[in-house]
């Protein structure tokens, strides 16, 4: 009798935590995690000025050693190249070739649009509700979290894991007519971000004769192709002789992927917390 009140006590008490769990610390939550989601979302449009209006423009230097065959100066835009000035030094004989993209051109990075797309699909799963909602179930609060942490997830992952693309690919894009004046056939570039770095890869190739005794063996998709790869394009075969790359540190993409960490590691607190709450009963209470 006496173990039956207190278990029936103890379980009025933890039906309260519980309440009390999805009526405040939910919405506590939720609003810490958007607030966090904004300030992620803002990084990826700075305006200028720190207020509402055109989105900032940042220059960046590729290629700072005397080393480095390729050197580069760019302007970011917010998910848009909206400039490149790029030099090459030929290893073969030390010419220097130099690119600009066209004036009327630029070049979204596919990879920050995703991302901020993810980011503000996230905010709207934690804002898509009445202001006075209140969570009934347990199952309902789990289901949203898992919800923004897919998001969140498929953010960072735009960031963090760069496409991979074969070398066809790379020759038929769009950044291959990008500059002036046009790039010989024998050069291919690729631009892409890894984690908070803004990257820039350049293939000088090798025409391959038809008569060629090399075996042929067409390379497929890598995010970084090395020396050696073959690839056709046209009736043209061709083999990769150089590869340089030079990248840049974007400091607000760091912030961004600070901010996932953070919102991912929040999300997963709340869903053990109610899982905690379920391991009590010895039926689902949610």
């Amino acid at each position: 009798m006496a173990a039956a009140m207190a278990s029936a006590a103890e379980r009025a008490v933890l039906e309260e935590e519980f309440k009390w769990l999805l009526q405040e610390e939910v919405h506590g939550v939720l609003r810490q995690l958007q607030d966090i989601l904004k300030e992620a979302s803002h990084r990826f449009a700075l305006p200028v000025g720190g207020t509402e209006g055109p989105v900032k423009q940042e220059n960046f230097m590729l290629g700072t050693s005397s080393a480095d065959q390729v050197k580069g100066a760019l302007m970011l835009q917010g998910d848009a190249l909206c400039q490149a000035d790029i030099n090459l030094k030929m290893p073969r004989n030390n010419q220097l070739l130099h690119f600009t993209f066209r004036e009327d051109k630029q070049w979204k990075l596919q990879q920050i649009q995703d991302a901020r797309n993810h980011v503000n699909q996230a905010i709207y799963l934690l804002t898509n509700r009445d202001v006075n909602y209140q969570f009934k179930t347990g199952s309902e609060v789990l289901k949203l979290m898992d919800a923004v942490m897919l998001q969140l997830t498929r953010a960072r992952n735009r960031l963090t894991t760069p496409a991979t693309l074969t070398l066809p690919e790379i020759a038929s894009s769009g950044l291959t007519k990008m500059f002036t004046p046009a790039l010989p056939s024998d050069i291919l570039v690729n631009f892409y971000i890894n984690l908070n770095k803004l990257c820039l890869t350049v293939y000088q190739l090798h025409a391959l004769q038809p008569n060629s005794t090399k075996n042929f063996r067409p390379t497929g998709g890598s995010i970084l192709h090395n020396p050696g790869a073959m690839f056709e394009c046209g009736s043209q075969r061709y083999e990769v002789s150089h590869v340089h790359k030079v990248e840049c540190v974007v400091p607000w993409l760091n912030d961004a992927l600070v901010f996932f960490t953070v919102s991912l590691q929040l999300c997963q607190q709340l869903k053990d917390k109610i899982s905690v709450f379920s391991s009590y009963w010895n039926y689902r209470p949610y």
